[in-house]
């Protein structure tokens, strides 16, 4: 009888223990969900050796996108158009294109939520006053 009470006790270890093993299955990283993105436009006018900052808050790293939307009038030949960190009097430049043409598109990641701005200016093409419109998307 103590032997079959040792075997049946054996039974069922064996048996708890086989339903608790290894699925085999690899953990897996979560992943991260980007911010969510702020679409604001910006629009004006430059004269002649003119420019204009606009500034807004990245709430988080990501990625920034400014886009001129609009250029005119019609042959305007282009623009500077910068994306910088805006540091309350001024916009420091950190990437510039002093050939945007209307489409034109700057792409940036900021590595920190904070004060930043886009810099249109005239770069010696335009005769007379320009009118233009910015996209600018960011976390």
């Amino acid at each position: 009888m103590y032997r079959f009470v040792l075997h049946a006790l054996l039974l069922g270890a064996l048996l708890m223990t086989s339903a608790c093993g290894d699925d085999a299955s690899t953990p897996t990283n979560p992943t991260s969900t980007p911010p969510p993105t702020i679409t604001e436009t910006f629009s004006g006018s430059i004269n002649r050796n003119g420019a204009a900052t606009h500034t807004f808050l990245a709430q988080d790293a990501g990625t920034v996108t400014a886009t001129l939307t609009t250029l005119s009038p019609a042959g305007t030949e282009a623009i500077g158009l910068s994306l910088g960190t805006w540091n309350g009097t001024a916009c420091q430049i950190v990437i510039a294109n002093t050939a945007a043409a209307q489409g034109a598109v700057i792409l940036a990641v900021a590595s920190s939520a904070g004060n930043l701005c886009v810099f249109v200016q005239d770069v010696g093409k335009i005769a007379a006053a320009a009118s233009y419109e910015i996209t600018v998307v960011h976390p």
